[in-house]
């Protein structure tokens, strides 16, 4: 399952990250690593942006950012 799957209200925790390159890099970059805990706060009406809470700050996610981001 991805972060883009996830349902609004639900604390979910990071197991894998897709993707490679400066697009993973970036995601890194901004907290979202392997075992993170991930409260998502809200879900756009169409999926596009995803509302996070991470490591103690909000963060908006693009679909796409959301999609390469596994979770449990």
């Amino acid at each position: 399952m991805t972060l883009r799957e996830a349902k609004c209200g639900t604390t979910v925790k990071v197991t894998k990250l897709n993707g490679s390159g400066a697009l993973k890099r970036r995601i890194m970059d901004m907290g979202i690593t392997k075992g993170s805990e991930i409260y998502v706060r809200k879900v756009a009406p169409l999926g596009d942006p995803v509302e996070i809470t991470i490591r103690g700050y909000e963060l908006t996610l693009r679909k796409a950012d959301a999609e390469i981001v596994e979770i449990a």
